[in-house]
């Protein structure tokens, strides 16, 4: 619980980031759930049965994805992150029914808090606070509703995505844009001290043909570049919202992206481009992002977001429909 000492149960086995460092190639790659711990962490059986019922098919799909991205929206991630090794082999298998499902929601653990969050100083930052600016150690995220170390789980989930990002980048080249738009999503995460993923985010841009992909490769650059600092990518991003060769969506999501990463006021020429560009149709086409979709609450996500970032001032709308009229 919040204020107990943590250092007994480091390394062991409640500690997920261990756990899940521990989980071998044969138990993922044969579906040996048994051979997971799952009863030591909170919900652990809950998640042990969705997976089961995803790698099976004999149930929808939906509702078995859906009982885990649960878990992270409802503040409790450490059984959601163990699943992620075995999200990934379903997400990676072409030939499984459910990969599509299993993608879009096995980086749900790997974001400590996004739900509802739309403004510059907290989109696309995965931090629980974002005035925080130390190295990432994980140590100062707090608890999860359980008790249970929310720093433990991001960081389980996010080292089994960085483990297996080689598998996860060919997903970038799928013939379903909505497996590209989360393979994005997913890979955002992964910790990319060489570049890699960040590379093929730009490289991807160049090539994808779909708009909403490229608009979501475009969020995903910034994600990255905002967990490690790079000016030459922001800068990229800049060209891209001012660039109008560029589908509108894609200058959308630029235009978000490179405000979340710097400080200096929003430009006139960037004010444009917005009034422009921003249509209630729009923005309701583009909660397929699943950035958008998470920023999101009474109104689609890029119109909170326009508004939070460019408008901190103003109140937030009134979400309680029995609210008494003043």
């Amino acid at each position: 619980m919040d204020g107990a000492d943590l250092a007994p149960f480091v390394g062991g086995a409640f500690d997920v980031r261990a756990v899940g460092a521990g989980i071998r190639p044969d138990t993922k790659g044969g579906f040996l759930l048994g051979a997971v711990p799952w009863g030591n962490f909170p919900h652990g059986d809950d998640a042990r049965q969705a997976l089961y019922l995803l790698h099976c098919g004999d149930s929808p799909a939906r509702h078995a994805a859906g009982l885990l991205g649960g878990l992270c929206a409802n503040d409790s991630r450490a059984a959601a992150a163990l699943a992620v090794p075995f999200l990934i082999a379903i997400a990676t298998d072409v030939y499984h029914p459910h990969r599509a499902a299993a993608l879009g929601v096995l980086s749900a653990p790997a974001r400590a808090r996004h739900f509802g969050v739309a403004s510059r100083d907290e989109l696309l930052l995965h931090r629980t606070d974002p005035r925080r600016h130390a190295p990432d150690d994980y140590d100062d995220y707090g608890v999860e509703v359980t008790g249970y170390p929310a720093g433990w789980s991001v960081a389980a989930a996010r080292a089994a995505i960085t483990t297996e990002k080689s598998a996860l980048l060919p997903l970038l080249d799928d013939h379903d844009p909505t497996i590209r738009i989360d393979a994005a999503y997913a890979l955002a995460t992964a910790a990319d001290p060489d570049h890699t993923v960040r590379n093929a985010f730009a490289t991807k841009t160049a090539m994808e043909r779909d708009a909403m992909a490229r608009a979501a490769l475009l969020l995903a650059a910034a994600e990255a570049t905002r967990a490690d600092p790079h000016p030459p990518t922001a800068a990229w991003i800049r060209e891209h919202w001012q660039d109008r060769t560029q589908p509108p969506e894609a200058r959308l999501a630029a235009a978000i992206g490179w405000l979340c990463l710097t400080e200096d006021p929003a430009p006139e020429e960037l004010h444009h481009t917005l009034a422009v560009l921003v249509t209630e149709e729009r923005a309701q086409a583009m909660d397929a992002l699943p950035w958008m979709t998470a920023a999101g609450s009474t109104e689609p996500g890029l119109l909170r977001c326009v508004r939070r970032m460019l408008h901190p001032e103003e109140p937030e709308p009134d979400d309680d429909p029995w609210a008494s009229p003043l």
